[in-house]
């Protein structure tokens, strides 16, 4: 996902109260979640990436709905107020504070009891936008995946903090952390089916672990550890395997690049043997496309799977994020 534009103050009050509606879905006043009339736990979802959680670790027990339909861009939803009022009857949100300020909002207002913010269950951190960033692969690649929820990251505002980066979801290790802590979230509220959250939770934190090696393995040895791309939303995915993410755009994919960044761009291009800009599926390609038309550059989709559509290079997160892998190991002249 990528934290885009800011939306002004009027839509997200507008879009905030709309998302209450699906996002609340789940007042309860006791820590096990009263059923809908399918029998099922009723999920709402905020985005595809906490959809796929719900539905991985919920398997047969949960009914998801998620806010953000196909195609549409996170950052620009705006909630209906039927979906607003619908909020407070979901039993479980799974939601990422700091992607849909409109969501954030809504959820904040609508009080539900089993509400997960999946930021508080893995560490945030700030990644830079400009030239120079740090490497620091080696020291998330000796993380372990599946760590307890960390606690104390509510007070963050990770959409609107400068340099804080929530797009935890690009990163197998840190996904691998928040599932843990969405299976321990649909435990509580479903206590009856615990041992099955439990077990799909476990089996879900090995996929992504394999998947974690599948990256570490593929882009070990490469020609070029740099990769340019239209916005910086893989600061976690660089760090985990020793890369160097360039943002053409910063956070805001959008938005047009100076001249002095065009300028840098293809300076960093010729010195670190980049020969692929990559855009995104859910974004204009114009200014990647411009920036490779300019540098002799090739072009490809790097995909923030923010949500699966029709132009996706996979059904699931898990398929989206090898074709991911793919790309970056031709671009990067991987061995």
């Amino acid at each position: 996902m990528n934290v885009r534009r800011l939306i002004p103050a009027t839509a997200v009050t507008g879009a905030v109260a709309l998302g209450l509606v699906t996002l609340s879905a789940c007042a309860g006043t006791s820590d096990a979640a009263d059923k809908g009339s399918s029998g099922k736990l009723d999920v709402v979802a905020s985005f595809y990436p906490m959809q796929y959680l719900a539905e991985q670790i919920g398997g047969g027990h949960v009914s998801v709905d998620t806010l953000t339909k196909p195609g549409v861009e996170p950052h620009d939803l705006e909630l209906k107020p039927r979906q607003i009022g619908e909020l407070g009857e979901a039993d479980v949100i799974l939601y990422l504070k700091g992607i849909q300020p409109a969501v954030d909002d809504a959820i904040a207002q609508a009080g539900v009891k089993n509400t997960v913010d999946a930021a508080t269950l893995t560490k945030l951190e700030a990644h830079g936008t400009e030239v120079g960033h740090e490497h620091e692969g080696e020291e998330h690649g000796a993380e372990e995946a599946g760590h307890e929820a960390h606690e104390g990251h509510e007070g963050h505002d990770h959409g609107t903090e400068a340099g804080t980066d929530p797009h935890i979801w690009l990163d197998p290790v840190k996904y691998a952390e928040v599932a843990k802590g969405v299976g321990a979230a649909l435990e509580k509220a479903d206590p009856a089916h615990a041992a099955d959250y439990k077990k799909n939770t476990d089996a879900l934190v090995k996929k992504l672990g394999d998947l974690n090696t599948q990256f570490a393995t593929g882009l070990k040895n490469t020609t070029t550890r740099t990769f340019i791309t239209t916005h910086s939303a893989f600061g976690y995915l660089a760090e985990r395997y020793g890369l160097e993410q360039e943002g053409i755009t910063g956070i805001d994919p959008e938005s047009e690049p100076s001249p002095a960044r065009i300028k840098e761009l293809q300076d960093i291009a010729k010195k670190d043997k980049v020969s692929t800009v990559f855009f995104e599926t859910l974004a204009s390609d114009k200014t990647a496309k411009t920036l490779a038309g300019d540098t002799g550059l090739t072009t490809d989709v790097l995909d923030p799977l923010e949500g699966i559509t029709d132009k996706s290079k996979g059904d699931d997160y898990i398929e989206v994020m090898q074709s991911n892998l793919a790309a970056l190991k031709k671009a990067l002249g991987a061995k």
